[in-house]
C-alpha cells in the first residue's frame, strides 16, 4: 500500500502542479468540451477488459494458457471499442451540439490500443502483490503526462492539450508496465475453457457500466442544458471536490482487492481488514473534505484564479457529498474479491437510478442544483449499498459506524473552528487567509485526535511502520 499510494502522492503532486497551471491558461469552455468527450470515452472504457484482468487476479490458480487468452480478449475487445467510438463520434457531436466533439473523440480512440498492454501486466503484478514496480511505472507515466499537459497549454493547443496529455500518459504506462511485468507472451484467440473468466469479467463490466451511468449522468444531463462555460465551471468544481476519492482511493482499492482475494475464505480477516481500511482512509479523507467545504473561497482564488471564482460555492457544496462517496467505493473490492461481483453490479445499478433521478431534478437550478443533488442522493445510495454488502463482507452496520465515527467527529470539530476563525479574520490577501485557515484546521484536527483518539493515531503509525 505504501509503494502504490506513496508514488501516487508524488505523481499527483507533479500532476496537480501541471494541472492547476493548465487550468489557469485554458478556459472553462475548453474543459466543458473535454467533459462532453469524456462522457463517451468513460462509457466505452467500462467495457475495455479490466474486469477480465480482475478475474485473473481473483482466480486461485492460473496457467500460461489463461494469460494468453486474457491477452487475446483484451486486444480484440479494445480494437472493437476504438471502432465504436469513431463511429459514434458524429452522434455525440450532434447530441451535445458541438461539432468539435467528433474530432476530439476520433483522436481519443487511439487510447484503447494501449489498454491491453497495461491491463495484462497490471493483473500479473497485482496477483503477486508486486506494487513496487507498478508504482515506479505509474510515477514515470504521470510525470510524462504532466509535462505534455503543460507543454500543450503554453504552446496554445487549447482543448487539444487535454487530449494529448492522457495519450502520452497511457502510452508511457503501457510500455513501462510490459517491461516491469516481463509478460512478452503471444495472445491466444482460442477462448475455449475461458468461460469462468469471461463470466466474472462480464459481471465486473456490468457493474462498471452502471457506475458509468451514475458517474457521468450529470454531464449527460447538463451538457445538453447548460452552456459549455457553465459546464466547465461545474466539472472543474467536481474535479476539486473529488481529488481524494478519485486520485487516492483507487490505488488503495487496487491493493485491497488483491489482499482480499488472498484471504477471501477467512471471514474474520476480510471484515477486520475492511473496517481498518474505513477507519484509516476516513482519517485522511474527512479533514480534506470538510476543510475544503469551509475554505473553498480562498482556495479557488489562490489555486485557480479570478476567472474560476464561480466554482467556489459549488465546491463547498460538493465537498459535503464526498465522504459518502468515499465510503461507498470501499465496498466493491471486498465483495468482488469474495467472488460476488454481482453485488457491486446491483449497487452500481442502484446508484445509476438514484443519482440520475437527482440530477434530472437538480439541473433545473443550474450547476448549484447539480451540487445539491449530490448531497441529497448520496446518503440514500450509501445506505442501500451498506445494507446489501456488509453481510457479504462480514461486518455490521454498528461496526461500520464505529470505524467512521472518530474521523467524522474530529473533522466536524475542525470545520466548526475554522469557520469561526474565518469569520473573525480582518481583511487580508487571499493567500494569507488560506494559510491561516489551513494552519488552524490542521492544529485543531491533530489536537482532537491526540486528545480523544490516540488509538486511531497509533494504528495509523503502526501501519506505516508495517507493524499493524
Amino acid at each position: 500500500m505504501i509503494w502504490r499510494s506513496g508514488t501516487q502522492i508524488v505523481g499527483q503532486v507533479v500532476a496537480w502542479a501541471s494541472t492547476f497551471l493548465v487550468i489557469r491558461i485554458l478556459s472553462p469552455s475548453d474543459y466543458g468540451l473535454f467533459a462532453m468527450t469524456q462522457a463517451i470515452l468513460v462509457l466505452l472504457n467500462m467495457l475495455n477488459g479490466y474486469g477480465l484482468a480482475s478475474a485473473l487476479i481473483q482466480k486461485a490458480e492460473v496457467d500460461d494458457r489463461a494469460v494468453r487468452q486474457l491477452f487475446g480478449m483484451l486486444i480484440g475487445l479494445n480494437i472493437v471499442l476504438a471502432g465504436l467510438q469513431i463511429a459514434a463520434a458524429p452522434l455525440a457531436a450532434a447530441y451535445f451540439r458541438h461539432p468539435m466533439v467528433a474530432d476530439l473523440l476520433r483522436v481519443q480512440a487511439l487510447l484503447y490500443l494501449t489498454t491491453p498492454f497495461i491491463a495484462l501486466p497490471y493483473a500479473l503484478l497485482s496477483r503477486a502483490l508486486d506494487f513496487k514496480r507498478q508504482a515506479a511505472v505509474n510515477l514515470i507515466s504521470a510525470v510524462c503526462g504532466a509535462v505534455a499537459a503543460f507543454g500543450g497549454a503554453i504552446g496554445g493547443l487549447g482543448v487539444w492539450t487535454l487530449v494529448i496529455a492522457p495519450m502520452v500518459l497511457w502510452t508511457t504506462r503501457a510500455i513501462g508496465m510490459m517491461w516491469a511485468a516481463r509478460c512478452w507472451v503471444r495472445p491466444s484467440f482460442d477462448f475455449r475453457g475461458a468461460g469462468s473468466m469471461a463470466h466474472y469479467g462480464g459481471l465486473m463490466a456490468t457493474g462498471q457500466l452502471f457506475w458509468f451511468i451514475q458517474s457521468q449522468a450529470d454531464v449527460f444531463v447538463a451538457g445538453r442544458v447548460l452552456d459549455a462555460h457553465t459546464l466547465g465551471l461545474y466539472t472543474t468544481s467536481l474535479f476539486l471536490a473529488q481529488i481524494f476519492v478519485a486520485k487516492f482511493v483507487p490505488p488503495l482499492n487496487e491493493v485491497a482487492f488483491s489482499a482480499y482475494a488472498r484471504m477471501q475464505q477467512d471471514d474474520g480477516s476480510v471484515a477486520a481488514a475492511f473496517l481498518t481500511s474505513v477507519r484509516l482512509i476516513l482519517l485522511a479523507a474527512m479533514p480534506f473534505y470538510l476543510g475544503l467545504a469551509v475554505v473553498a473561497d480562498p482556495l479557488v482564488h489562490v489555486v485557480l484564479g479570478p476567472k474560476w471564482i464561480g466554482t467556489a460555492p459549488i465546491v463547498a457544496v460538493l465537498a459535503l457529498a464526498m465522504p459518502f462517496m468515499t465510503l461507498q467505493t470501499l465496498f466493491a473490492p471486498a465483495s468482488d474479491a469474495r467472488g460476488r461481483p454481482e453485488v457491486s453490479a446491483r449497487n452500481s445499478a442502484t446508484g445509476a437510478m438514484v443519482l440520475t433521478s437527482a440530477f434530472l431534478i437538480g439541473v433545473n437550478w443550474g450547476a448549484s442544483g447539480l451540487a445539491i443533488a449530490w448531497v441529497a442522493a448520496y446518503p440514500l445510495y450509501l445506505a442501500i449499498c451498506a445494507r446489501r454488502t456488509l453481510p457479504i463482507i462480514g461486518a455490521s452496520l454498528s461496526e461500520l459506524a464505529r470505524a467512521a465515527g472518530v474521523p467524522v467527529l474530529a473533522a466536524t470539530a475542525m470545520a466548526a473552528v475554522v469557520s469561526l476563525v474565518d469569520a473573525q479574520l480582518p481583511s487580508m490577501a487571499q493567500v494569507a487567509r488560506l494559510a491561516v485557515l489551513v494552519l488552524a484546521g490542521g492544529a485543531v484536527y491533530a489536537g482532537w485526535l491526540l486528545l480523544f483518539a490516540r488509538d486511531a493515531v497509533r494504528e495509523a503509525a503502526a501501519l506505516l511502520r508495517n507493524r499493524g
